[in-house]
């Protein structure tokens, strides 16, 4: 066996390069994209402020005691100082494991899961339907599809104050049900028909989004596909089911993702729909809220607490979610 030898070096050729350190692979790759560096600079210093701090300050809350007694305020010309100190993990163990956790944090976790599963399902049932009836070619396609998608243009908060008056003991829909003669819910006032109003006017309000996205993937679709399966005497059920849904799938994966993680966020819908009056109607987000701003005194580390879990469920949620769409299409693609 020869091996050659550079002379001018005395190493072997075909050796490879020493790997260059950290230090040495950041100040080449700066020197040659500089100018990229230079355009994201700005926006990763507005993140840094408006996200990160708030983040990690939020984050070191909740291993304190903090609350609206012992945090630095001011009272007149008195200047407070902080008082509250480090406890750990107190606060994580109490939500989660103490003697008021099923109350405080598990009943809400529930019913949080429950509205988000149905709120989406929801939300791509209907979405679903309305795309595919107005990818027909039907009279007047233009101006359903400009009524459809109000719902999604009109503000939120305007959307939920005109379902309050609704929803109201003399309001137009108990109105409407007391003259059929149907019973007249207290859809303000009883605790099943406060989550079943919430998941209702969540939905009227999300399911523009989802029908204007998938009409976009409807119309991505081949054409030639339906013209391939009909000529092969596919029913209109058997182009749905291996035409129209496989074509869906990037879309679907996308918006319901989407969907999940606005809908376990949605905090205007409930609380514009009920304030404070509505215990058993509060998903996570909203009691969190409810403990640092909604009560006296105000429980700073503890709904820090319930952001950062909120997180956290978030975050492993999505990282299992894409993992099995990603096993799913290796799997269509073998």
């Amino acid at each position: 066996m020869t091996v050659a030898i550079d002379r001018a070096t005395g190493k072997r050729r075909g050796d490879r390069a020493p790997r260059p350190g950290p230090g040495s692979r950041l100040k080449r790759g700066y020197q040659k994209y500089w100018y990229a560096y230079a355009m994201i600079a700005p926006v990763a210093l507005v993140l840094g402020v408006i996200v990160l701090y708030p983040l990690a300050y939020g984050f070191y809350l909740t291993l304190t005691d903090a609350d609206s007694l012992n945090s630095a305020r001011t009272i007149g010309v008195n200047e407070i100082e902080a008082t509250y100190k480090f406890i750990g993990i107190d606060n994580y163990a109490d939500i989660l494991w103490g003697e008021t956790a099923y109350d405080r944090f598990w009943s809400k976790f529930i019913w949080t899961i429950v509205w988000t599963a149905a709120c989406v399902a929801l939300h791509y049932g209907i979405g679903l339907g309305l795309a595919l009836l107005l990818n027909q070619k039907l009279r007047g396609r233009t101006l359903y599809r400009l009524v459809l998608i109000l719902p999604w243009a009109v503000p939120t908060f305007v959307t939920v104050f005109g379902w309050r008056f609704m929803l109201a003991d003399a309001g137009i829909i108990n109105s409407a049900l007391d003259f059929l003669g149907l019973p007249t819910p207290a859809w303000l006032e009883d605790s099943f028909w406060q989550r079943f109003a919430a998941i209702m006017v969540n939905t009227w309000c999300g399911v523009p989004f989802m029908m204007i996205s998938l009409l976009g993937g409807l119309q991505s679709i081949d054409a030639s596909l339906y013209e391939a399966a009909e000529m092969d005497g596919a029913t209109a059920w058997q182009r749905f089911r291996h035409v129209t849904l496989p074509g869906l799938r990037s879309v679907s994966s996308t918006v319901v993702l989407l969907g999940i993680i606005w809908t376990f966020n949605q905090f205007a819908v409930i609380f514009l729909l009920f304030g404070n009056t509505a215990p058993d109607a509060q998903i996570l987000v909203t009691w969190a809220y409810q403990l640092g701003f909604g009560q006296q005194p105000r429980e700073f580390a503890e709904s820090a607490a319930y952001g950062m879990l909120l997180l956290a469920i978030l975050v492993v949620f999505t990282s299992f979610y894409r993992r099995w769409l990603n096993r799913n299409e290796q799997q269509l693609a073998i």
